[in-house]
């Protein structure tokens, strides 16, 4: 009996181990784990995560819960792990200035934001991470106040510009842009994946210097990766407040000159039309839309797809959805699938075509059949075909 007891006490603390491998959050409010922080003389690590975020489901499983993260973790931290959209989570990240998720913040115990971090962090980084918070001379806010002191030298600037981009600091581009001030050659890797990675539109040099040196930074990080940041910092330099639209065309347009000379023209007439069906302009996104593809054309079955079914949703004119129409047969053509024949049987019965329609939707059944396809939505159009 005594040696049963022995093994359950055994397995009881060994299962009791492994449960505190990873990292233990406090389960009380924020004045409980800012008091025990103050008491225990430590900063308060706070996951502000949402329930909705993928990554941060995939840190709590495949980082927090590590037996190292644990241990660096539970030893100089009092680890908070925080919904920023229940409870105390939407003060806190008013308070925090939580802008995505998941967002790592360190706090000391007076409530002031030490350092702090956004996105992703895999077990090496995210311990790297905790061992920068708990450097005084590391910290975002240390950084802060250094700059704010005047310190100008080029390695301070440097780890600074990296501190602020990782924590997605407002001012990330200019910090970045003063330490560039230091440096004679900005080609270097480590300056040219600085530049890339910290542009977010505010500053024009740092788009510039992309749009430039396209080429180059392509052989870092692939053509398709570059294009598309170019095409983030376009669209992130407008302001939602401009309501003269030409204008805006006007920016567009130098933008995409500059950073795409060779398809500015395409690219330009594809954010007219995509502007006008944002704001809700059917009219003038049909015009738009009919001459960008007339003009341009596409060999893509699903953007000539997409542009088909806008029209069947938004459109009612009779030249336009004969347009729709074509790019729809097109994209049929290009592939042949469930999802474009239904969009073409739509088009044809909205004309008000019952053979072609009819003939349209199934076949798109016959596909989605034999794909194993939900096809509910073409079959409750074909019974509506049937009764015209």
């Amino acid at each position: 009996m005594k040696f049963l007891r022995i093994l359950a006490f055994s397995l009881f603390a060994l299962s009791s181990l492994f449960a505190q491998e990873g990292i233990q959050f406090e389960k009380g409010n924020w004045n409980d784990i800012m008091a025990k922080a103050k008491a225990e003389n430590k900063l308060v690590f706070m996951d502000a995560y949402a329930s909705w975020c993928g990554p941060c489901k995939m840190m709590s499983r495949d980082v927090f819960s590590q037996a190292s993260v644990g241990a660096f973790f539970n030893e100089n931290f009092i680890n908070a792990k925080i919904d920023m959209e229940e409870g105390e989570g939407p003060d806190l990240s008013n308070l925090y200035g939580v802008m995505a998720y998941p967002t790592l913040l360190f706090i000391d115990s007076d409530g002031e934001l030490a350092h702090r971090a956004v996105g992703y962090h895999g077990v090496e980084q995210f311990l790297e991470l905790g061992k920068t918070a708990l450097d005084p001379n590391k910290r975002m806010s240390t950084l802060t106040a250094r700059y704010a002191k005047g310190d100008r030298s080029p390695e301070f600037l440097y780890n600074y510009a990296m501190a602020a981009m990782n924590s997605m600091d407002p001012n990330a581009e200019q910090i970045t842009l003063a330490y560039l001030e230091t440096q004679e050659d900005w080609s270097t890797e480590d300056n040219m994946r600085l530049i890339f990675e910290s542009a977010s539109g505010a500053e024009p040099k740092l788009f510039d210097y992309i749009a430039e040196h396209r080429a180059a930074f392509a052989e870092l990080y692939g053509e398709d990766v570059v294009n598309g940041q170019l095409q983030r910092l376009i669209i992130s330099t407008l302001d939602p407040n401009v309501t003269d639209e030409q204008e805006t065309f006007k920016k567009i347009d130098e933008a995409y000159q500059k950073a795409f000379p060779e398809d500015a023209a395409s690219l330009s007439a594809n954010f007219r039309m995509n502007y006008y069906g944002m704001i809700g302009d059917m009219g003038k996104f049909a015009e738009e839309a009919a001459a960008y593809f007339e003009k341009h054309g596409s060999d893509d079955s699903m953007e000539l797809n997409n542009i088909a079914w806008s029209f069947f949703e938004s459109v009612d004119d009779k030249k336009m959805l004969e347009k729709a129409v074509q790019w729809a047969e097109k994209s049929v053509k290009l592939e042949d699938a469930y999802y474009n024949n239904d969009t073409l049987a739509s088009l044809y019965f909205k004309l008000g075509n019952k053979k072609k329609a009819k003939k349209a939707a199934e076949h798109a059944i016959q596909l989605a059949k034999e794909n194993g396809e939900d096809y509910s939505a073409t079959q409750e159009l074909l019974e509506r075909i049937n009764e015209l």
